[in-house]
C-alpha cells in the first residue's frame, strides 16, 4: 500500500500472506485397520498425502499422537496440580494426529482436509491458527 507521499507503508502490496491452520484428525479407534497388511497401506497413504502437502509447499509440521489411554491430563485448582493418567474426557472418537499447513485461505484447507485419508473414516477438525502479533 503506497503512503500519500509516495513511498510504501507497512503492508506492501500484492497476495495476502497465507494463513496456517491446524488439521485435526479425529477418528474411532475400533476403525483402525485391524490386520498389518491393511495398517501399512494405510501408512503409505499417509505419506503420499505428507509428500503431496509438502510438494504444494502447505506443509509446516505434523504428527501422529499416541492413544488416549496414554495421556496425562493436568490442571491447577486453587493452587494445587492435579495430576491424572488418561484422557480428560471419554470419547468414542479420539485426537489421532495433526497437520499445520499454509493455505491461501479457507477453501484450500478445507482441500487440504479432504484429502487426508482419515476423513473417510473420521473427520478432520480445521482451526484457524490466531496469529499473535
Amino acid at each position: 500500500m503506497r503512503g500519500p507521499d509516495g513511498p510504501a507503508t507497512e503492508h506492501e502490496e500484492g497476495p495476502p500472506p497465507p494463513l496456517r491452520y491446524l488439521l485435526l484428525i479425529q477418528g474411532d479407534p475400533s476403525g483402525m485397520p485391524a490386520d498389518r497388511a491393511a495398517s501399512d497401506a494405510t501408512m503409505a497413504e499417509y505419506a503420499a498425502y505428507t509428500a503431496w502437502l509438502q510438494e504444494t509447499g502447505q506443509l509446516l509440521g505434523g504428527e501422529a499422537l499416541q492413544p488416549p489411554s496414554d495421556a496425562t491430563t493436568v490442571a491447577v485448582r486453587d493452587g494445587r496440580r492435579i495430576v491424572t493418567d488418561g484422557p480428560f474426557a471419554e470419547t468414542k472418537e479420539h485426537l489421532g494426529g495433526y497437520y499445520l499447513i499454509n493455505a491461501k485461505d479457507l477453501d484450500a484447507a478445507i482441500e487440504a482436509a479432504a484429502r487426508i485419508p482419515g476423513a473417510r473414516t473420521g473427520h478432520i477438525e480445521i482451526r484457524p491458527i490466531l496469529e499473535m502479533g
